[in-house]
């Protein structure tokens, strides 16, 4: 059975503390400093900062970073989500997102990005955390894979980007609104899991509809 499945995942931050000790001790003061005692009280006054900000980029980064959301929906059914309010649960939710591809072998995947990160990042977390990939998921995953429709590279080529937001609204939908990717580490630090699913789960809404404008004029 030949079917569309449009996708989005969620992001943060590596949790560990060995992994911020770690970036904690790679954090080097300026180069513009050089006596020892300056760059000591530097180090103290500023390192914790420069390691958390080196740890909030792991977010794109699947060797440290976490998925906490995955959302998915296939043609035009209703989104399911599977959310992990604790790293523990990472695994879990992957593995239901696999369940949900099991029965269907020929799947084209659709989203923004999808085939350099959403889809990359569910790979490299399933490695990490030794969770099995059914076949039907891309080995692989190119943005111009036939299996792959990749709304950006769709938009802006190659070597272009644009904005989930502003392609949403360019062909005359609804942008993303007052909530974006990048809020999505703090409010998971803040407990808000059901802000988070939602939002995953209007990503891969708005997601079909853009595609829906790509497919309407031959191009999907």
């Amino acid at each position: 059975m030949e079917r569309t499945v449009f996708i989005d995942i969620e992001t943060i931050p590596s949790q560990s503390q060995d992994v911020f000790k770690e970036f904690r001790d790679q954090v080097k003061a300026p180069g513009n400093i050089k006596k020892p005692e300056s760059i000591e009280k530097w180090l103290e006054e500023n390192g914790d900062d420069a390691a958390k900000e080196a740890v909030a980029k792991t977010s794109f980064d699947p060797a440290f970073g976490h998925i906490c959301t995955i959302s998915w929906a296939f043609d035009d059914e209703a989104p399911e989500v599977a959310h992990a309010e604790t790293v523990e649960q990472e695994a879990q939710i992957i593995r239901q997102l696999f369940l949900g591809l099991h029965p269907f072998h020929k799947l084209t995947f659709v989203g923004h990005n999808v085939g350099a990160f959403d889809l990359r990042f569910i790979l490299c977390r399933s490695v990490v955390l030794g969770v099995e990939v059914p076949a039907s998921f891309p080995r692989d995953p190119k943005p111009w894979d036939k299996g792959v429709f990749d709304m950006m590279l769709a938009w802006a080529g190659a070597r272009g980007t644009v904005s989930m937001d502003k392609l949403s609204k360019a062909l005359g939908l609804e942008g993303k609104g007052d909530f974006d990717g990048s809020m999505v580490a703090e409010a998971w630090a803040n407990g808000e899991h059901q802000r988070i699913a939602e939002y995953c789960a209007d990503d891969v809404a708005k997601t079909r509809e853009v595609w829906r404008k790509f497919k309407a004029v031959g191009l999907a």
